[in-house]
């Protein structure tokens, strides 16, 4: 037993392996720092914090917490909101992301590629802040793109968009896409770029067209990264862009119905009451909700495809 584990311990700590341990240092504790510790908080959810009695020191009041997000006569808009939006953004920006991949993948121009791809993910390192300013630029009253396009077609162009519910639905899932696909996209690209290109001579020298190789080679290729990107995704599924339905909306009353998800319901409630327990009960929640929601999506594909599966 002892050379068993004399063994197994030389086998965990060899001496090359050095660089690589001190190399890792630095992101073990950034995450015992700022994702470990930080779970102690955890035990707000279920306290009613009081400043002066401190995080520990504070009335224990079980699930009382939780109730804020449950008893509310919003609930179902804000949880109905939440999911079908990400729902949307999951699927939506998989199938523009790969379509994006494949039609990148195909052109002979290096330099056009590269080109490509730049503009295509530039919107990714925006700020929330820098792309509401861009949408206000459209939607403005007074002096809006969009206003002054209807103007000058003899419209009034008067139209105040922050109170108009009908286009915030598609309005936000094209600012969604626009914001995100390009990063996604460059992903698949560089698992594309990495096909063996003997599979593609192959099907050339058998009269495969260019749809044929993109479905029976590229796409078989992309689905352990597809998978396990809409594995991740779910664990978000309880979660809203915050930046996105808070920043770019401009937080409109008039919009709450197609706009408020958890997170902003969430933030509003701590803005005006003040109740940290129950936004620590919601974060904490959500979390919850996220890891099951991996667990289940992960046991579904494990059934399906065994081999693309997490773990």
């Amino acid at each position: 037993m002892k050379r068993r584990q004399e063994r197994t311990r030389r086998k965990i700590f060899r001496k090359q392996d050095i660089p690589l341990y001190i190399m890792a240092f630095p992101t073990v504790i950034w995450l015992i720092c700022f994702c470990y510790l930080p779970m102690g908080g955890l035990v707000l959810a279920f306290k009613d914090y009081k400043v002066q009695k401190g995080i520990f020191g504070s009335d224990f009041v079980g699930f009382k917490n939780f109730e804020f997000l449950f008893t509310t006569t919003d609930a179902f808009i804000i949880t109905r909101n939440t999911i079908l939006y990400n729902v949307v953004f999951i699927a939506l920006n998989l199938f523009l992301a790969v379509g994006l991949a494949l039609m990148l993948s195909e052109l002979h121009s290096r330099l056009l590629a590269k080109s490509l791809q730049t503009v295509f993910m530039m919107p990714s390192f925006l700020s929330w802040a820098v792309v509401t300013i861009i949408v206000t630029a459209f939607l403005d009253r007074n002096n809006g793109f969009v206003n002054q396009v209807i103007r000058m077609l003899g419209g009034k162009g008067m139209t105040d968009w922050y109170l108009v519910i009908e286009p915030w639905p598609f309005l936000l899932v094209f600012i969604n896409a626009w914001k995100n696909v390009g990063f996604q996209a460059v992903v698949y690209l560089a698992v594309i770029s990495g096909i063996s290109s003997d599979y593609y001579e192959a099907a050339v020298l058998d009269g495969a067209s260019r749809l044929q190789q993109a479905r029976y080679i590229t796409l078989p290729h992309l689905r352990f990264i597809i998978v396990i990107n809409m594995i991740m995704a779910m664990g978000g599924i309880f979660r809203g862009d915050f930046g996105l339905f808070y920043n770019v909306t401009g937080n409109s009353g008039a919009l709450y119905r197609v706009t408020d998800v958890l997170d902003t319901y969430i933030y509003r409630g701590l803005m005006n009451l003040g109740n940290i327990g129950m936004s620590s009960a919601a974060g904490f929640y959500q979390s919850v909700v996220g890891f099951v929601a991996i667990l289940a999506a992960n046991k579904v594909v494990s059934k399906i495809d065994p081999d693309s599966a997490m773990f």
